[in-house]
């Protein structure tokens, strides 16, 4: 097992340049058809994506806020779900415009200033509260921290994930949940029933399990309920071209949506 895992897990840590800012990783394939087919791409075999897969499993149950043991999950899981979202993507005109342009959301590509001077209620002046809020070192947000992606084997896929992870926070934002243990698990159940992601799911079920009785009670009562309706009702998120709509309130893209106010306010709750 460690002698099948030891070529990629080489070449993972010896990867160069893994903390570049998102506008510099363009996701886009390689036009001589050799080598990876994207910046940071990793090759691996179904076994060694299925040793990884395990791997990352057990350490995401492990620690929750291990986001890259989640990103490799999610990498060397998903591959048939990727395939169902990328070509609601392609049906859907905001969503094809999104693969076409393949747009980046992190603190370089953001015209914070802008954002800032943007009405209050507007998506783009909440999305910036919500970052400074929930602590995320702003203006390094937690856009810039998600681990590129490496082990998918498709580069249009590939940034079907990436674009996944990076409007992560801007669900956090439409759903007015905070990145506390019971807001990610509420993100991940909204998640898990909008995308389909094998890892959304194995969070939104087995990440119960670190809340006390309270907040457990709460969960499956009221959030969890709140959240698969509004995961349900809502058009798949991936289609919204965010960085188009920062002046749009927040209220309207809500209702846009269909997404109700949460029944409770969970910042005090653990």
């Amino acid at each position: 097992m460690a002698t099948l895992l030891r070529p990629v897990l080489r070449r993972l840590c010896g990867l160069p340049g893994l903390q570049r800012p998102a506008a510099e990783m363009p996701l886009r394939a390689r036009s001589d058809g050799a080598g990876p087919l994207y910046s940071h791409h990793l090759p691996t075999s179904p076994l060694q994506k299925g040793l990884l897969a395990a791997g990352s499993a057990a350490m995401a149950l492990y620690n929750p806020y291990r986001h890259d043991m989640v990103a490799v999950l999610g990498e060397t899981t998903g591959h048939r779900t990727l395939k169902v979202l990328r070509d609601q993507m392609r049906r859907d005109p905001e969503g094809a415009q999104i693969l076409q342009e393949r747009p980046r959301i992190s603190t370089s590509t953001l015209d914070l200033g802008k954002l800032q001077s943007l009405p209050e209620g507007s998506l783009g002046r909440e999305y910036l509260r919500f970052l400074d809020v929930n602590g995320h070192c702003f203006p390094y947000g937690m856009a810039d921290t998600r681990a590129p992606t490496r082990f998918v084997d498709d580069e249009e896929l590939a940034y079907v994930i990436q674009r996944y992870r990076e409007v992560h926070d801007m669900l956090h934002t439409l759903l007015g949940m905070p990145t506390n243990i019971l807001g990610e698990i509420v993100v991940k159940w909204f998640e898990a029933v909008q995308t389909g992601l094998p890892m959304c799911i194995l969070g939104a079920f087995f990440g119960p399990i670190r809340l006390g009785a309270q907040s457990l009670q709460v969960l499956v009562s009221e959030l969890i309920p709140w959240a698969v309706q509004n995961g349900r009702r809502a058009p798949c998120v991936l289609n919204l071209y965010y960085e188009r709509r920062w002046e749009q309130s927040l209220r309207a893209l809500r209702e846009e949506l269909g997404i109700t106010a949460p029944p409770m306010h969970v910042q005090g709750l653990a």
